[in-house]
């Protein structure tokens, strides 16, 4: 009999929530509080998110940010500046400890981006994971992810690009010159992709969770089942929310 996992959809949410709702499971999770969890995910508005160890004033066009409406936050895990608009954010948090996960983290990234390579498989893209931790497609990103390991548990979180605009991107991050801009646009075009350029149509949200949904069930041979946020992880989001991402201190302390 398959083991149960929790599945949370909690909408769209400002940067500071989403980052501090990811860690608030990972730290019920690490308590054993909370089984497996795999959470699916929107922006609002949209944000840019910079790995651990970046410096956002390197990194972003903070006053471009706040003129588009653009939210931004540090993240715990490490990686790249990476703008959030048009796409599903996925996050998985489990035990270092689990047997489905692998201790090596190589490994883990493989197996856990394996669960969304059968996802976008099954809204009829084919894809294949390339190691650290994208996913291409027809030799185009239009996966990304970043993993971290706290308290022995594990919480990778992650974008499929539902759509994505190059220009706006671009337009939020800090570039030497105009023509390295150009260059990087025209670069990035022909690097990245999303569910609309390959389907050429539209895809709903929901249509995109549930292809993932069952992605993680066949890669994981697990059944994903409805969940809530608990109260602890309700105070944690709180928490997290007020002392952590949503405070300059910690957005700009590199």
């Amino acid at each position: 009999m398959s083991e149960k996992w929790r599945l949370l959809k909690t909408g769209a949410n400002t940067a500071a929530k989403n980052m501090a709702i990811d860690r608030a499971v990972l730290v019920a999770n690490s308590l054993g509080k909370v089984p497996p969890t795999v959470r699916f995910y929107q922006w609002n508005p949209p944000a840019i998110s910079i790995g651990y160890f970046q410096s956002l004033e390197d990194e972003i066009d903070i006053i471009n940010c706040r003129n588009l409406g653009v939210d931004y936050v540090r993240r715990i895990t490490g990686g790249g500046a990476v703008f959030h608009e048009n796409e599903l954010t996925y996050s998985i948090v489990i035990s270092e400890s689990h047997k489905k996960i692998p201790k090596n983290i190589m490994e883990s990234y493989g197996r856990i981006c394996g669960a969304v390579v059968k996802g976008l498989s099954n809204i009829g893209i084919e894809s294949e994971y390339k190691p650290i931790n994208d996913i291409i497609t027809g030799g185009r990103k239009i996966s990304g992810s970043a993993q971290t390991r706290k308290m022995k548990t594990v919480l990778q979180h992650g974008t499929v690009l539902m759509d994505v605009n190059v220009e706006k991107m671009f337009s939020l991050l800090k570039v030497p010159d105009e023509k390295i801009r150009d260059k990087l646009i025209s670069d990035v075009k022909d690097r990245v992709t999303s569910i609309k350029h390959v389907l050429d149509k539209d895809i709903k949200f929901d249509i995109a969770a549930k292809a993932m949904k069952k992605g993680f069930e066949e890669e994981f041979d697990i059944i994903l089942t409805k969940g809530e946020i608990t109260n602890m992880e309700t105070e944690l989001t709180e928490k997290f929310e007020r002392g952590c991402f949503g405070n300059q201190e910690w957005n700009h302390k590199r």
